[in-house]
């Protein structure tokens, strides 16, 4: 038994017989999501392929002011696909934003490039969902495990809120309808209802809808209707 499950059983002793229920339910959360997060700290690091080393790369912050800096052969699509012929200037094929200002995020090829003030739990859902842009949609992936070959909407959306350290488990669109804080946030706003969910996170949507790549996992600029959808947040985001 780990750390954490010990520290658990002694906490549900303790508060099972004054009717500590709700207490309990938010310590296992808690001590779930540290679980996990240890669990991935001790997995050993993937073998990673020796890079050339590249002189003068621009860094993040310039590519959010001066998009067309970022070098074609550099923007990591993780299976979204970049048509070879297109009528868009360079500027438009790398960089999207839904408006101005340093609150909004960046769509890169398919990929999201985080507000440069936006706090650690978006950028941590922001990079987790880049992870996995361009999976296949198949209904249940994403909730035996929050590492899995395809995703649903649910799973999607769930596997970005972990990657931001805002759930310790896959929720279903029927949690994701009464977790958190209910109406819009500033940073993180969760859409859900009975059978779909979707999030849209510093100005984009991730969706698992379909588009002109497929159905899957992906990052969209335009906003999607809300109508019969629940919309909760991240208290704080």
């Amino acid at each position: 038994m780990g750390h954490s499950a010990a520290v658990l059983h002694v906490v549900v002793a303790l508060l099972g017989a004054s009717g500590g229920g709700q207490a309990v339910g938010t310590i296992g959360d808690s001590l779930a999501l540290l679980e996990a997060r240890h669990r991935i700290e001790r997995a050993p690091a993937p073998a990673r392929k020796a890079v050339p080393a590249q002189a003068d790369l621009p860094t993040p912050e310039e590519i959010a002011a001066d998009p067309t800096l970022l070098p074609p052969a550099s923007a990591g699509s993780n299976g979204t696909h970049v048509p070879h012929a297109s009528s868009l200037s360079r500027e438009e094929i790398f960089a999207h934003s839904r408006g101005g200002g340093n609150s909004m995020a960046i769509l890169l090829t398919g990929v999201a490039l985080a507000p440069p003030d936006a706090p650690e739990a978006v950028k941590g859902a922001i990079n987790a969902a880049n992870t996995i842009v361009g999976r296949p949609y198949v209904w249940g992936g994403g909730h035996g495990s929050f590492y899995d070959d395809s995703y649903d909407c649910s799973g999607a959306v769930s596997f970005a809120l972990f990657g931001g350290g805002l759930i310790p488990r896959p929720l279903t669109s029927g949690d994701l309808m009464r977790w958190g804080a209910p109406g819009p946030g500033r940073w993180i706003t969760v859409y859900a209802n009975a059978g779909h969910t979707f999030t849209e996170i510093a100005g984009l949507r991730f969706d698992t809808v379909g588009a002109e790549q497929g159905t899957g996992p992906r990052w969209h600029l335009t906003t999607s209707s809300t109508d019969g959808f629940v919309a909760r947040h991240p208290p704080g985001l």
